[in-house]
């Protein structure tokens, strides 16, 4: 065995590459972005791994999925809002089946990092009747994604595995089983599955449904006896700590031998180690990151009678934001070291655009061409530019989620609102802004349309954008928008003037506009320029 020093994403990437996978699937989005790339970097190297961003998550769920049926095996990446968009194929493809082993890993982000909400996909896998299991550290990442995939082709089903940001961003020694290289099940291909138990017409949906129902018992069984679980008895206070919270229980008790403890890793829960531990304990703390998902459950809608239940739900912990070792400890009474650095101690440091952002020009020209306007509507998407809602500009009045700023736009016009306008970047624009352009485009909508075009998905890191410069252009003609009310500027300080102006005559065209500033990105252009720049690979010899 040799040891590397890895992120919790990078664990749960190689360890996809060790079960021997044929393809990742991925669209950019933190805390998960770091797995897509890791695959992406070792199948350069390697060869015999298809890895290329997806359009959006739910194109890139379709893809894995029908990799599986294909049969290679298949990991899936995106995080928790990311899940929301996948959500119809995900939740089918509990139906369907898998052919080839296939794994989701979804990074939530307890404490909003950089996301909209909080929201727990260990409902997800509840809701979709699938196994999800919760690693606790980073060598976890790298053993149970194996594991998954061993998983998902015995019982024949999806497998989730639940991340959380501190874990997929903290690095921490792995031990890894496997020379470098690719194991022969990459270059492996099952036989292909009966087409009847993946056309989900009502007759096969029906049947499939009964079987996934029937196979509940059999996760359950496989929850009571995975070893990743685990059960010790000693005082009357118990714990029930899951995933990385695990860690911060251990922290908190440090040596203390008399709390039982119950390590949870999967979902289902382990249901016979949890009977063990409630029927020996008089008060039970349950420690989780996310939502109060295991004291809900433990409670049920009655509680338990004679028991004493703590956690989220009686206030004994903070129902939002991350936990930490600091917080569990006080929470149970425990002598806790101060953290590193309090917050309230460091200096306020709001997040802005970068300096030469190409998208400062532009918002500095939206609000000059929109002084005149008491009442501008603007509306704005998932992306760096959302800094816009940010001072000096103040320029966002909205940001719900993926594309939402063209179809919020286009509802705000159909209520007879002048002016609306809406920005959306290249990317966001091609995962979901092109569906409501269709619709706006074709009521000829009484709106104005910025896709911000700096040739990257810039903010989780400059990875390549599906549609830009004149490829956008070419998209815009053929989802129906008027040439005549496409226009393209460059969003810098000398064209301020000009710019403005151009802005103001598509305002005062009473229909769809659409504008697309043409820039790049600072550092995507710092990143093609260092691609550039390197020495070309010696060919390989014999």
């Amino acid at each position: 065995m040799k040891t590397e020093l890895l992120l919790g994403d990078d664990a749960v990437a190689l360890g996809a590459i060790h079960a021997g996978i044929g393809g990742a699937f991925s669209y950019p989005g933190t805390p998960a972005t770091e797995i897509f790339e890791y695959i992406q970097a070792k199948a350069a190297k390697l060869g015999g791994i298809s890895a290329r961003w997806s359009a959006n998550e739910k194109v890139a769920y379709e893809e894995a999925l029908g990799m599986s049926y294909a049969g290679k095996r298949a990991i899936v990446s995106m995080k928790h809002v990311g899940l929301n968009v996948a959500a119809d194929p995900f939740v089918n493809s509990g139906l369907t089946g898998v052919n080839g082993g296939l794994v989701l890993v979804v990074a939530d982000d307890p404490g909003m990092h950089s996301s909209q909400n909080e929201q727990d996909s260990r409902y997800y896998g509840e809701f979709a009747q699938i196994p999800v299991i919760e690693p606790g550290n980073q060598q976890q990442c790298y053993d149970l994604t194996k594991q998954a995939f061993e998983l998902s082709e015995e019982v024949r089903l999806p497998v989730m595995i639940r991340l959380v940001t501190r874990l997929a961003h903290s690095r921490s020694n792995v031990r890894v089983d496997m020379p470098e290289g690719l194991p022969e099940r990459t270059r492996t291909r099952l036989p292909l599955p009966n087409p009847n138990d993946w056309t989900l017409v009502p007759a096969h949906a029906r049947r499939r449904f009964r079987r996934l129902l029937d196979m509940q018992p059999v996760l359950r069984e496989w929850a009571d006896r995975a070893p990743f679980n685990s059960l010790r008895l000693a005082g009357a206070t118990g714990i029930i700590a899951s995933g990385i919270a695990y860690n911060y229980a251990r922290e908190a008790i440090g040596a203390d031998e008399n709390y039982s403890l119950l390590r949870v890793s999967t979902y289902p829960l382990p249901m016979k180690l949890l009977r063990e531990l409630v029927g020996h304990c008089n008060e039970i703390w349950v420690i989780e990151e996310g939502y109060p998902f295991i004291e809900s459950r433990l409670n049920g809608l009655l509680g338990l009678p004679g028991k004493f239940v703590r956690g989220k739900l009686s206030g004994d912990l903070p129902a939002t934001g991350e936990l930490t070792p600091e917080i569990v400890a006080r929470a149970l009474g425990r002598p806790c070291t101060a953290p590193i650095a309090a917050m309230e101690d460091l200096v306020a440091r709001p997040p802005a655009l970068c300096r030469g952002c190409p998208h400062a020009d532009t918002y500095k020209a939206i609000i000059d061409a929109t002084a005149s306007y008491p009442e501008s509507l603007l509306f704005s998407d998932i992306g760096c530019y959302t800094l816009g809602a940010m001072p000096p500009y103040k320029a966002v009045h909205s940001c719900v989620d993926m594309g939402a700023s063209i179809a919020m736009a286009h509802g705000a016009a159909q209520a007879g609102a002048h002016p609306v306008i809406c920005t959306i970047g290249d990317s966001t624009f091609t995962h979901s802004g092109m569906t409501p352009l269709i619709g706006a485009a074709r009521a000829n909508a009484n709106m104005t349309v910025f896709i911000l075009d700096n040739a990257t998905v810039a903010m989780t890191g400059a990875q390549e954008t599906m549609a830009t410069g004149d490829d956008l252009l070419k998209l815009l003609a053929g989802l129906g928008v008027d040439p005549a009310h496409v226009k393209v500027i460059e969003p810098l300080s000398k064209n301020h003037a000009e710019n403005v102006a151009a802005i103001k005559g598509e305002i005062e065209h009473r229909g769809l506009s659409v504008i697309v500033p043409q820039r790049a990105c600072l550092f995507a252009m710092r990143k093609t320029v260092a691609a550039k720049s390197k020495p070309a690979a010696a060919p390989a010899t014999a």
